[in-house]
């Protein structure tokens, strides 16, 4: 899964405790929750796009480059450089909700109230949620504000998060997308419902799809959960001679834990044992996500991760050659 950008305006981290609680905020199901929208983007699929971020996902991978987008619910964020100091926000928050430090506010997630009265009430934006909520007509047309840009290979690319955890919301966006003649693209770990992953399927142009770790239990430990339904619905793409022609599989390459010879081995035998012909990108690590993560009230984990060299990633594509892998994806 590729990174957002909302650690350009999300990157002051003094308001934030460590904690994992989310407060709430759930959303109607007529509605998805957005926490970032990309403009201009030239990595998430051909030509221009504009990339949405939807928040949640039922993964917990220990690398994950967008920490802002994994609660499935709506969280107040503080960003120090724009606060003003006037208390506005401890005046109107509900016992607890806010507590002051030094010269700054301090959310605290455990709150079960709501804080849209701080939101609301804060001169300075210093609080603010960390998404927003869309209907398909709103996120269209957001989307649409693009279209001129996007030209012949452009489009619009979903990502996340985990654009699956939106449900039929993501079905009906992607519909509205190609009933408006927009080209669409998905970015996913394709942990869903296989139904749900036909029918979105049936309305993609591009579908990039992580395979991260091949054993089951490695996985689970790697990323939280069992890789059963991924396989499942990755094979089920990449055997199907229309579909696979618009999938690229991608594993990111993490130290220590998908960036393993085995790995890589079992990986492009699996692939090539479906199909010879499957495409697959193997990203090199980026170590852009650390700085997201005090932002987002957690903690980074792989403190001496570094981008593998050339050589080094000439071994695996080798590997992945010597295990059947036929079109691999390099990018220049």
């Amino acid at each position: 899964m590729k990174t957002s950008n909302s650690d350009k305006t999300l990157n002051q981290t003094p308001g934030l405790d460590k904690s994992d609680q989310t407060g709430g905020f759930e959303i109607h199901p007529s509605k998805a929750l957005v926490f970032d929208l990309k403009r201009f983007a030239v990595h998430d699929g051909k030509g221009l796009r504009t990339t949405v971020f939807f928040k949640g996902c039922p993964l917990r991978c220990k690398w994950c480059q967008n920490p802002e987008g994994l609660e499935s619910h709506r969280r107040p964020v503080f960003l120090k450089k724009q606060c003003i100091g006037c208390k506005t926000c401890l005046h109107l928050a509900d016992q607890d909700q806010i507590h002051w430090k030094e010269d700054h506010p301090v959310i605290n997630y455990a709150s079960k109230g709501g804080f849209e009265a701080i939101v609301d009430g804060c001169p300075a934006r210093a609080i603010r949620y960390d998404c927003e909520a869309y209907t398909v007509d709103q996120l269209l047309e957001k989307i649409r504000r693009d279209e001129v840009f996007f030209q012949k290979d452009g489009g619009v690319t979903f990502s996340g998060g985990e654009p699956f955890l939106q449900g039929q919301f993501l079905v009906d966006i992607l519909s509205a997308c190609k009933q408006a003649g927009l080209n669409t693209a998905i970015e996913s770990s394709f942990y869903a419902d296989h139904n749900l992953v036909k029918q979105a399927v049936a309305l993609l142009d591009h579908v990039y799809c992580d395979l991260k770790v091949l054993d089951l239990q490695k996985h689970k430990e790697a990323t939280g959960t069992d890789n059963r339904r991924i396989l499942k619905n990755i094979a089920w793409m990449i055997s199907d001679p229309d579909i696979s022609k618009r999938v690229i599989v991608r594993t990111p390459l993490i130290p220590g834990y998908t960036a393993t010879d085995e790995n890589i081995a079992g990986i492009a035998k699996w692939l090539s044992d479906h199909n010879p012909e499957v495409h697959w990108e193997m990203l090199n690590y980026n170590p852009l996500a650390p700085s997201k993560y005090e932002m987002a009230g957690k903690i980074w984990i792989l403190e001496d991760a570094k981008p593998f060299s050339k050589a080094q990633l000439e071994h695996f594509y080798q590997i992945a050659r010597e295990n059947g892998i036929r079109n691999l994806v390099i990018e220049k």
